[in-house]
C-alpha cells in the first residue's frame, strides 16, 4: 500500500469564487413567523451566509486541521485520506475512528489529541491509541468509486486493507452515524481483525430482520421502533431523497454555497444537543469548516450516495446470527433515536454502555472529552 503525507491547500481562486458565489445568493421568502420544522431558518442563514462571506477564515482553518498528520492512501487504486496520529505512551492501541454525513473528518479534530496522548489531558498514557481516521470514499479529500454498488461493506473492505496495510493486525474501531454502520460491518466481517467496537449511534438499521425465530419484543423495544419510524416520517425527507434520487439532488447543492449551507447546517441544528441554538453546540468557523470541505472538494454527490447504496446490501441479520466482537455504546442523550440496551444486544456482545448526561449525534465535536473518556475506559481490557 503506497501512502503519501497530505497537506490541504485550497486555491485563492475557489475562495474568490466561494465568495462571489455567495454575494449572489437569490434568496427565497418563508412564511410569517416560520420555524425551524420548515426547514432552515432564513434569519439563520442570512447570518451563516453572511460570516461565511466576510468573516470566516478558511486559511486559519485549513492551518489548524493541517496540524492534524494527515496522508493518502492509494488502496486498489482507490485515494483515501486520512489522519494517523501515533499514540504517545508505552503501548498504543490501534483504533480506526469513522465519520458519517453529513460529518468529516474535521469532527474529529479535537478527540484526536484526547486519544493520542491522553497524559497531556488529564488521563493515563498507558490507555493512548494509534489514532486513525480515514475520510470516508466520496467525502472531502478522498477519492470515489463511480461505479454502483459502492456501499457501507465496500467501505469495510478497504478499512481493512488501510489498517493492515498500516501494520495493525488487531484493532478497535469506533463510530457513529455512517461510521456506525461501517464498524459494524467491519466487526461482523473480519473478526479476526477487530478486537471490540465502539459505537455512539445505531438507527437500528443494521439490527435484526425479520427472518429466523426471535425472542418477542419487548415494550421497550416496540417504544423504540414507534419512535424511529416518527423520527423517519417527521425528519427522514432527507434520508429518502438521498437513498432514492441523490443525483438529482446533487445539482443544486454543488452549485450553490448557500443551498448547501442550509442542506448541511440543518442537520447541525436539529440533531446536536443545542435547544435551538446552534451555537451552544459549536462554533459558526466549526459548522463552516465542515461545509467548506464539501464545497472545495465538491463531493457532496458522492458523499450522499451512500444512502442509497446501503439500501442494496442493509446490515440485517437472520435469527441467531450476531457480531462477536465485544460492544460498547456510548448513548448520548440528544442523540436522533438510541435503542434499547436489549435491542442492541439482540446482535452484539454488549459489554459496556454508557448513558451520557449532555451531547447529541456530533459526538465528537459536541462533547469530545466525554466521548474519549469512554472509548479510553472501553478498550482498556482489549489492549493486550
Amino acid at each position: 500500500m503506497q501512502v503519501s503525507p497530505f497537506e490541504i491547500r485550497i486555491p485563492a481562486a475557489e475562495l474568490e469564487d466561494l465568495k462571489a458565489r455567495l454575494a449572489r445568493t437569490r434568496w427565497p421568502d418563508e412564511v410569517n413567523d416560520a420555524d425551524w420544522s420548515y426547514g432552515t431558518r432564513l434569519d439563520f442563514l442570512h447570518r451563516l451566509v453572511g460570516y461565511w462571506q466576510d468573516g470566516f477564515d478558511w486559511r486559519a482553518q485549513e492551518a489548524r486541521l493541517n496540524a492534524l498528520p494527515q496522508f493518502i492512501a492509494d488502496i486498489d487504486g482507490l485515494p483515501i485520506h486520512f489522519v494517523h496520529a501515533r499514540g504517545a505512551g508505552p503501548r498504543p492501541f490501534p483504533l480506526v475512528i469513522t465519520h458519517g454525513w453529513p460529518g468529516s473528518f474535521a469532527e474529529m479534530e479535537d478527540i484526536v489529541p484526547m486519544l493520542a496522548d491522553p497524559a497531556q489531558h488529564g488521563a493515563d498514557e498507558a490507555d493512548a491509541f494509534d489514532v486513525v481516521v480515514p475520510s470516508l470514499p466520496g467525502y472531502g479529500f478522498s477519492g470515489h468509486s463511480q461505479a454502483p454498488g459502492f456501499g457501507p461493506p465496500q467501505v469495510a473492505e478497504l478499512w481493512a486493507k488501510l489498517m493492515t496495510g498500516l501494520g495493525y493486525g488487531r484493532f478497535g474501531v469506533q463510530g457513529g452515524d455512517w461510521g456506525a454502520s461501517v464498524s459494524s460491518w467491519l466487526a461482523a466481517t473480519r473478526p479476526d481483525l477487530v478486537a471490540a467496537i465502539h459505537l455512539n449511534f445505531t438507527l437500528g438499521a443494521f439490527l435484526p430482520g425479520p427472518e429466523g425465530p426471535q425472542p418477542p419484543l419487548s415494550a421497550a423495544e416496540r417504544t423504540f421502533l414507534a419512535q424511529v419510524a416518527a423520527w423517519r416520517d417527521a425528519e427522514g425527507g432527507y434520508n429518502h431523497i438521498q437513498g432514492t434520487k441523490p443525483q438529482t439532488l446533487a445539482y443544486g447543492l454543488n452549485d450553490s454555497p448557500a443551498g448547501l449551507a442550509a442542506w448541511i447546517g440543518e442537520k447541525f441544528h436539529s440533531w446536536s444537543d443545542c435547544d435551538g441554538d446552534i451555537e451552544r453546540a459549536f462554533s459558526l468557523d466549526a459548522v463552516l469548516t465542515n461545509i467548506s470541505i464539501y464545497w472545495f472538494t465538491q463531493t457532496i454527490a458522492s458523499s450522499v450516495r451512500i444512502y442509497k447504496e446501503s439500501r442494496r446490501t442493509p446490515l440485517n441479520f437472520a435469527g441467531g446470527l450476531r457480531i462477536t466482537p465485544p460492544l460498547g455504546f456510548a448513548a448520548f442523550p440528544k442523540e436522533i433515536v438510541t435503542p434499547p440496551r436489549d435491542y442492541v444486544a439482540r446482535v452484539f456482545d454488549v459489554q459496556r454502555w454508557t448513558s451520557m448526561p449532555r451531547g447529541g449525534h456530533f459526538a465528537a465535536m459536541e462533547q469530545p472529552a466525554l466521548l474519549a473518556q469512554d472509548i479510553r475506559a472501553f478498550f482498556r481490557p482489549f489492549r493486550g
